[in-house]
């Protein structure tokens, strides 16, 4: 769930100790021993004795944060070294959504940058990806409900900028990316350390921001539940959208023979680019056949992230046995399949929602994950990129979306400087 948002302010918590004297400040030090700043030995009560302002004590454990009221911020390792690390500002520049409705009605704002509590790790925003739940969530279409105000987005990538206690495994300037339920499209997102994964260093951010949701998506459907086998002929619809487009790549990775449906020339040209076999544009012509023509009979699997009239027409045109998995309903419409073919061609109808899959098939998902984090790190995989949009315009990114426009990824980028990234 998103954080609720809160009018501009400096960092601060409940568990900040404030002080502007040199007693007051050493309890943020403690160590005894000589500490490092910019390099320089220094005695910790001669730098206690020159702290200036109210500084805060705003996570402590491993790298300890301090910062000033003007945002500057201090890590304190747990072995007493000092760090400079960048600045962070109180305030940020966020998406905002106050009313449910359509994409224009998301404005860009000036809220507070998010402490992050414990366990949480606060990220610097490099860029977020666009997904179709974002563009329900805001609607008040999705199947979980985000109260106003708050700042939509679920998929980002960036730098972390500072650790709240009980923080383990993450460092600040870790490169990261993360899911959430909100706040995706904002400068600064705080989240809980579990939600991060390092991103390789092979790997930009904005790669890294687009392909968690949809490959992961497209691999859990492909590998755990369709269970795809080299050879096997599978149908992806909607193939040129995010979860479509990673289907057919990931689809040609495990060895199947892909057909790629979707709308129009230029998407299938893109899947065509990204490994489909075979091409069916299912706007001009009849797609059960289409599909049978191209398999030689019938597909083995469809992925199926488009529902509407489209599910049923591929469901026809499967083989005796063969799998259909559901993974979403871009749409807008949810199929009402007859259950008479189900029986007279023993299909098998399996759906799948990434949110609760880990839970109910721990096993599978940790296997998934590392397999594709691998083809990611190896370069074997990447979202194809289709547009990107700055953050002042994230209005714009949300309606492309929503109008289904969209060929592969949407991303919106951040105007927050990062640290130079060495090329991929």
């Amino acid at each position: 769930m998103g954080r609720a948002l809160t009018a501009p302010s400096s960092i601060s918590a409940d568990r900040t100790t404030t002080s502007s004297s040199p007693a007051g400040s050493s309890l943020v030090l403690e160590a005894s021993v000589a500490r490092q700043a910019a390099g320089v030995a220094v005695d910790p009560a001669t730098f206690a004795a020159n702290l200036k302002g109210p500084f805060r004590l705003a996570a402590f454990l491993g790298e300890r944060m301090v910062t000033d009221g003007g945002g500057s911020i201090i890590n304190v390792s747990s072995t007493g070294s000092i760090r400079p690390t960048a600045t962070i500002a109180p305030t940020m520049r966020a998406a905002v959504c106050r009313r449910l409705g359509p994409p224009e009605t998301v404005g860009v704002e000036d809220v507070a940058v998010p402490p992050p509590g414990p366990g949480e790790v606060l990220v610097r925003v490099h860029a977020a990806a666009v997904n179709l739940p974002d563009v329900l969530v805001i609607a008040g279409r999705y199947q979980v409900a985000v109260p106003v105000p708050f700042s939509p987005g679920s998929e980002f990538a960036g730098v972390v900028a500072a650790l709240g206690p009980g923080v383990t495994r993450t460092a600040a300037g870790d490169r990261v990316c993360g899911l959430a339920m909100s706040g995706a499209f904002a400068e600064y997102i705080a989240v809980p350390e579990a939600a991060l994964t390092p991103v390789p260093p092979a790997v930009d951010l904005t790669t890294a921001a687009a392909t968690w949701v949809c490959h992961l998506t497209a691999y859990h459907a492909l590998r755990s539940v369709a269970q795809v086998e080299s050879g096997d002929w599978l149908v992806v619809l909607g193939a040129a959208g995010g979860v479509g487009l990673a289907a057919v790549q990931l689809g040609r990775h495990l060895g199947a023979r892909v057909v790629a449906a979707a709308s129009g020339p230029a998407k299938l040209a893109v899947c065509r680019e990204q490994g489909a076999e075979q091409l069916i544009d299912y706007e001009r012509e009849p797609l059960r056949d289409a599909i049978r023509a191209a398999t030689s009979g019938g597909a083995d699997v469809v992925i199926d992230p488009v529902g509407g009239k489209w599910s049923e027409a591929a469901l026809r045109a499967t083989r005796w046995g063969g799998r259909f998995v559901t993974v979403g309903y871009a749409s807008g419409e949810i199929p009402a399949i007859p259950l008479n073919l189900v029986l007279l061609k023993g299909v098998v109808v399996k759906g799948f929602e990434i949110r609760t899959f880990a839970e109910h098939a721990p096993a599978d998902a940790r296997r998934d994950r590392a397999e594709l984090a691998e083809l990611l790190a190896g370069g074997r995989v990447r979202p194809h990129i289709g547009a990107r949009y700055p953050l002042e315009d994230v209005s714009g990114a949300l309606r492309h979306v929503a109008d289904r426009r969209a060929i592969g990824k949407i991303v919106v980028e951040m105007a927050v400087e990062m640290p130079a990234e060495s090329p991929p």
